[in-house]
């Protein structure tokens, strides 16, 4: 094996560059499963702010950031055969102007959201002593409001650098097939960027599928059920609903928080110290009840529910030198269902009911769906949850 390739394929703790020199290039791949939910007569809001989890299937998204620069920057991610997507994946790089960087944060509608939210958390028939916390979202604009309690557990912003590149896009927009394996060597190469090189191993790929269930608690609530997977680290289930103009959250967390947070990436490591803090679910548990009061409340509440995976490090040169590339490989699963839902469970794509299309037509559809969904993006409608989330990313720097 080459010398250069044998060192490069160690497999390094992310902590080993923390305080090292930044790398000339940093490479990170965000791997989910998603089962995916049938949403009726929720419209575009919902969409909106479930993201691929609306959807379903195996997604990738690709980010590359770069300290060098190119007249015209091109890159590429040579992929595993077994992966049935070609040889590669174009790696593209965005087009921004100045007026685009502030996009999404609070502030230029130039007036103040109007709602509240009323913020819930604990497994449970019954709502415990001290709920709800109650947030108006117009305190919001000067920092997190008296009483507001969330934990930061995500991951870090994606890379960052003079020069970007990020997949999918519409150079090459079709979707993962559900055979794909990310398992083998993998390359990125490119005019801006020192060649990139790791490989998967076993455990490395993507997670199993949630299997959410829905079903009615013998105390009044609603009961979520899902199946153990072997590579979670960690659990946690939230939920969304409305009233009037107050929004109701819902988390799996035993102590106070928002919740929305937790449906980030989240390292193994992080999982780990928020399961001993009991705001994330031990990778044992397999059921957690939504209290009847916010089913109540909530209408039809979308339960959102993230299974953490693990995370591969790597870099070149190994320590103590500073490194000249570091990749990030981090994996999740994901799952929803609307509460109360007559079929009590998360519409997967092995069920089909009567008057649907069969599966194989979904199948060829996909990749025509996914491109027109890409090239003609809903405008947000205003509601009180969107307000607050862009504001949160202001405050938290999301």
């Amino acid at each position: 094996m080459n010398k250069f390739l044998a060192i490069t394929l160690l497999t390094i703790p992310a902590a080993a560059f923390a305080q090292q020199k930044a790398p000339i290039a940093q490479y990170w791949m965000s791997v989910e499963t998603s089962a995916g939910m049938s949403m009726p007569g929720m419209g575009g809001m919902a969409g909106m702010a479930m993201g691929s989890r609306a959807q379903g299937g195996r997604t990738i998204q690709l980010d590359l950031g770069s300290q060098r620069s190119a007249d015209a920057p091109r890159a590429d991610h040579e992929i595993p055969a077994v992966m049935n997507m070609g040889p590669s994946l174009p790696l593209e790089t965005p087009r921004t102007t100045r007026s685009e960087t502030t996009r999404g944060e609070y502030g230029e509608r130039g007036e103040l959201p109007k709602g509240r939210w009323l913020i819930y958390w604990g497994c449970g028939d019954t709502v415990r002593a001290g709920q709800p916390v109650v947030v108006d979202l117009a305190t919001m604009t000067q920092g997190i409001p008296q009483g507001f309690t969330t934990r930061r557990g995500g991951s870090p912003n994606p890379p960052s650098g003079r020069t970007k590149g990020y997949w999918p896009n519409q150079q090459q927009p079709k979707p993962v097939p559900d055979s794909a394996s990310l398992l083998g060597d993998h390359t990125i190469r490119g005019n801006y960027t020192p060649d990139i090189r790791f490989a998967l191993t076993q455990g490395q790929d993507f997670m199993s599928r949630v299997e959410l269930q829905s079903a009615p608690s013998a105390g009044g609530g609603t009961t979520l059920r899902w199946n153990a997977l072997g590579t979670a680290t960690g659990y946690s289930a939230v939920s969304m609903g409305s009233e009037g103009n107050d929004t109701i959250f819902w988390s799996s967390s035993e102590v106070q928080t928002w919740g929305w947070e937790l449906m980030d990436w989240i390292a193994p490591g992080e999982v780990t110290r928020l399961i001993r803090e009991k705001v994330v679910l031990s990778p044992q548990t397999t059921e957690c009840t939504v209290p009847a009061e916010i089913v109540k409340k909530s209408g039809t509440p979308m339960a959102m529910f993230t299974a953490y995976g693990p995370e591969a490090n790597f870099g070149f040169p190994a320590r103590p030198k500073d490194p000249e590339w570091y990749a990030k490989v981090r994996f999740k699963s994901t799952a929803s269902v609307i509460l109360g839902d007559a079929e009590g469970g998360s519409r997967g794509r092995g069920r089909q009911r009567a008057g649907q299309p069969s599966q194989q037509s979904n199948d060829q559809s996909a990749g025509q769906q996914q491109q027109q969904q890409q090239q003609q993006q809903p405008a947000a409608p205003a509601s009180p949850v969107l307000d607050g989330v862009n504001i949160l990313r202001g405050i938290f720097g999301r």
